[in-house]
């Protein structure tokens, strides 16, 4: 297996990690940002208001977006297995 083989899967492993992270943080942030904003205007500093609506976010987004993460890291899978014979020469 040549040093570019290995770069290249763990490449593209990495960017399927990051991938999966992003898709279910980056909605929680922007949730996290506009309920700090409010909470910074109205001056309710109450830590439950900040995490219930950032969780019910994080559920819906992995409910939403859970059936097509799971096809993508299994696409990577099969594929990482089909290549299998070909990358060990």
């Amino acid at each position: 297996m040549s040093p570019e083989v290995v770069s290249d899967l763990m490449r593209e492993a990495l960017y399927l990690a990051m991938l999966m992270v992003a898709v279910i943080i980056v909605p929680s942030l922007v949730v996290g940002l506009i309920v700090s904003v409010f909470q910074a205007a109205t001056q309710i500093n109450e830590q439950t208001l900040s995490f219930l609506p950032r969780l019910i976010v994080t559920l819906v987004t992995l409910m939403l977006l859970g059936p097509w993460l799971g096809a993508q890291v299994t696409d990577f899978t099969e594929r990482l297995i089909v290549d299998i014979p070909t990358m060990l020469g």
